[in-house]
């Protein structure tokens, strides 16, 4: 299960941002994921509730944008959607493609709420 993996190095990255900014905790995580990283949503939010409690992230919405796979045709230059992983341009059959998304693995935004005490 690679959820784990890529999980641990969000939570990773969450901690590094709240250094310095003591009582702070993360209240909203967005990330967008590429139907080709063959992520499986549920297990990600599974994997996030599990690491992060205990932490200053714990609690934190973790919403997930599932991007589908996108191409463009190499011959007719046609932009389409890649459904069920069929891999040929609608307009003139050809096979030549580039993908242009459904391989993101970003994390877009956060939301951090800072503890009260700690800002003045």
């Amino acid at each position: 299960m690679h959820e784990m993996s890529i999980t641990t190095n969000l939570v990773e990255l969450l901690n590094e941002h709240l250094q310095g900014c003591p009582g702070a905790r993360v209240t909203r995580v967005n990330l967008k994921v590429g139907k080709l990283t063959a992520v499986e949503p549920d297990a990600l939010s599974f994997c996030f509730q599990v690491l992060t409690e205990g932490t200053p992230i714990e609690g934190a919405e973790l919403k997930i944008e599932l991007v589908p796979v996108r191409a463009r045709c190499l011959q007719c230059q046609s932009c389409f959607e890649v459904k069920e992983f069929y891999f040929q341009c609608p307009r003139c059959s050809g096979k030549e493609l580039e993908t242009i998304a459904g391989d993101e693995l970003d994390l877009v935004s956060l939301e951090i709420e800072e503890d009260e005490k700690d800002k003045g």
